[in-house]
C-alpha cells in the first residue's frame, strides 16, 4: 500500500486503539509481564519484559491481523484474504481468517524455514512458495489479489493493523503503570506506531524507543530526510525487522510521537538472544531481542521502570542454534583456533591435556595431517570450546602459548 501525499494518509487514535482492545477480547491474549534482575542490574532500575512470544501464533502479529480482518466488510470476506510474509505476519493472518471463517492465501518465500510454513498451513491458510526475497513474495501476493478480488493484507502498512499492534501498549500502561521508558522493534512501523499512540495518549510522559537492526535500517535515513527512503539490501539475521522501507502510515506516527529510534549489532541481537534463553528461559527470535539488545548496548541511558517488548519467538531451529554459537561467541563463551603441532603419537592428547587443565570444554576437533601448507612432520588442528568468558579465554590463549604451542588463527 502507498499514499500519494500526507494530507491523505489516514492515522490513528487512541479510540481506535482501544475499540481494537475489546475486539481482541478473548482471541489474543493479555501475555506476561516478566521482571529481568540481571538487566535490572545493569541500567540501575526496574526491567520489565513483555513476552508477545508467547501471544498465540507466536508473536504479536496476530492482533493487528485479526483486527484488518475483522473490519473487512461481509463481500470482501467471501473473497477472501492474501498476504504474503516469510513468517509471523503469515501466521497471524492465517489464525485471524481461520477464526474469522474467512478463506486465507498466503505468498512465502521459496526458502522460508519448513516449520513456519507447516505452522502456517495448520494454521488454515492455503501456502504459495513463490520468489527468493520478500519483495518476489509481495508482489506475486498483490498480482494474485488483483486477478482474484481477494483483499490483501498488509503487515504494518493500515491503520486498522496498527489499532491492533497498539493494544499491546494499553497492557503494558495496566501491567506497569509506574514505567518511564518502553522499549519496541521496528521493521515497518506498525507495532511500534501503535504503542506509541496508545501510551503517548494516555502517559505523554512515557519515552517510547525504537530499534532496528543496523543492517536494515532504513527508519533513521527516512526520520533525517522527513519522509519514508528505501535502504537497497537490507540484511539482518533479525528477518522479523528486515524492512527496506517504512510504511507510510506508521510513519507519520513514528516520526511525531517516537522519542528515538536506536540501531543495533548483529553481535548485539545474538547476545540478547542468548540472554533472553539463559536468565528469562523465554525463547524469543532476534527480532523479538532487538530490545533488549539495545539495553545491553547503552543500559545507563535508559530511564526506568522500562519495558522491553519481546515482540515473538518464532525462531527456526537451525537458525537458533547458529545465533546461540553466535552469541557466546560475541560474550567471549566460545573460541575457535588452528595450530599446528608436530605429527607424532599423542601429540593431540597432549594438546587435549592442556586443555583440560585449564578448564575448557571442547566442542569439536578437525585433525589435518595431509596438506601441501604442512611439513612433513607437521599436523594441523582446528578447535572449537566453550569457555567462561574473555578471561577465561585469555587464560586457555597463555596456557597454550606455556606450553609452546602457536596459535595460528
Amino acid at each position: 500500500m502507498s499514499y500519494s501525499t500526507a494530507d491523505s494518509l489516514p492515522t490513528v487514535t487512541l479510540d481506535d486503539v482501544r475499540g481494537a482492545q475489546k475486539m481482541l477480547s478473548g482471541v489474543a491474549r493479555i501475555t506476561a509481564m516478566e521482571g529481568s534482575r540481571y538487566l535490572s542490574g545493569l541500567v540501575g532500575a526496574p526491567v520489565h519484559l513483555k513476552c508477545e512470544n508467547l501471544q498465540r501464533t507466536g508473536s504479536f502479529k496476530l492482533r493487528g491481523a485479526y483486527v484488518r480482518i475483522a473490519g473487512l466488510l461481509p463481500e470482501e470476506r467471501a473473497a477472501g484474504v492474501v498476504a504474503a510474509s516469510a513468517g509471523n505476519h503469515a501466521q497471524g493472518v492465517a489464525h485471524a481468517s481461520s477464526l474469522l471463517g474467512v478463506r486465507s492465501t498466503v505468498f512465502m518465500p521459496v526458502g522460508a524455514p519448513l516449520p513456519k510454513v507447516a505452522a502456517t498451513r495448520d494454521y488454515g491458510a492455503e501456502v504459495r512458495l513463490h520468489g527468493q526475497v520478500v519483495d518476489e513474495t509481495l508482489a506475486a501476493a498483490q498480482e494474485y489479489a488483483r486477478e482474484t478480488g481477494a483483499v490483501f493484507i498488509h503487515p504494518f502498512d493500515h491503520p486498522d493493523i496498527i489499532a491492533g499492534q497498539g493494544t499491546v501498549g494499553l497492557e503494558i500502561l495496566e501491567q506497569c503503570p509506574e514505567v518511564r521508558t518502553i522499549v519496541v522493534g521496528i521493521g515497518g512501523g506498525g507495532l511500534a506506531a501503535g504503542v506509541a499512540v496508545a501510551v503517548k495518549a494516555v502517559r505523554p510522559d512515557v519515552k517510547v524507543i525504537g530499534v532496528q537492526a543496523a543492517g536494515a535500517a532504513a527508519y533513521p535515513p527516512s526520520l533525517a530526510a522527513g519522509h519514508p527512503v528505501s535502504i537497497p539490501s537490507p540484511a539482518t539475521m533479525a528477518d522479523g525487522i528486515k524492512v527496506g522501507r517504512p510504511g507510510d502510515v506508521p510513519f507519520q506516527l513514528i516520526e511525531e510521537l517516537v522519542d528515538e529510534v536506536r540501531t543495533v549489532s548483529e553481535d548485539e541481537l545474538s547476545s540478547a538472544l542468548l540472554l533472553c534463553l539463559e536468565r528469562a528461559k523465554l525463547v524469543v527470535e532476534p527480532a523479538g531481542a532487538s530490545p533488549v539488545a539495545a539495553l545491553l548496548s547503552d543500559p545507563q541511558s535508559f530511564e526506568g521502570p522500562v519495558v522491553a517488548l519481546l515482540s515473538g519467538g518464532n525462531v527456526d531451529p537451525l537458525l537458533m542454534q547458529r545465533i546461540l554459537r553466535h552469541g557466546m561467541a560475541a560474550a567471549g563463551r566460545y573460541l575457535s583456533f588452528r595450530l599446528r603441532l608436530t605429527d607424532r603419537p599423542g601429540a593431540l592428547h597432549t594438546l587435549l591435556g592442556v586443555l583440560s587443565a585449564v578448564d575448557a570444554n571442547v566442542l569439536d576437533v578437525g585433525h589435518v595431517r595431509t596438506d601441501p601448507r604442512l611439513g612433513l612432520t607437521e599436523a594441523e588442528v582446528e578447535l572449537h570450546l566453550e569457555t567462561k568468558g574473555p578471561v577465561h579465554c585469555a587464560e586457555v590463549g597463555a596456557a597454550l602459548r606455556e606450553a609452546g604451542y602457536l596459535v595460528i588463527d
